[in-house]
């Protein structure tokens, strides 16, 4: 079992920047393959960023690439989004997900995520 935290989410402006911070409790984050999705309203759930236990493998939506940094503090159960040029098509609520381990990989799909956040909402201004 592995409780989710998501903090960090706010109003901004258009080409500003947001750390979003996913605190985890448990002593066996640091083994669980983390996400990050994001969900606007009226739209589906969809894939920002995932990284795997170790950190050696990760990658981020093309929709957001170059502007979105996933990271993950093991010693410290947290794992973050660092969101650079924040456009209005990113407002969403931002939801952390943890994956069970099965290797040093990230996952896509939200399927295959088995602990959720309760989501922070970011809302950006044009």
């Amino acid at each position: 079992q592995v409780d989710l935290v998501e903090s960090g989410g706010g109003l901004v402006q258009a080409g500003d920047s947001l750390k979003l911070s996913c605190a985890a409790s448990g002593s066996t984050f640091s083994t669980y393959a983390m996400g990050w999705f994001r969900q606007a309203p009226g739209k589906g759930r969809e894939f920002v960023a995932g990284i795997s236990w170790s950190g050696g493998s990760h990658d981020v939506a093309a929709s957001v690439k170059d502007r979105f940094t996933i990271s993950r503090d093991n010693a410290k159960n947290t794992l973050f989004l660092q969101m650079n040029n924040l456009r209005p098509e990113d407002t969403a609520v931002y939801y952390c997900a943890a994956a069970r381990p099965n290797g040093d990989v990230h996952y896509y799909t939200d399927i295959l995520y088995d602990y959720w956040g309760q989501g922070t909402q970011v809302t950006v201004s044009a």
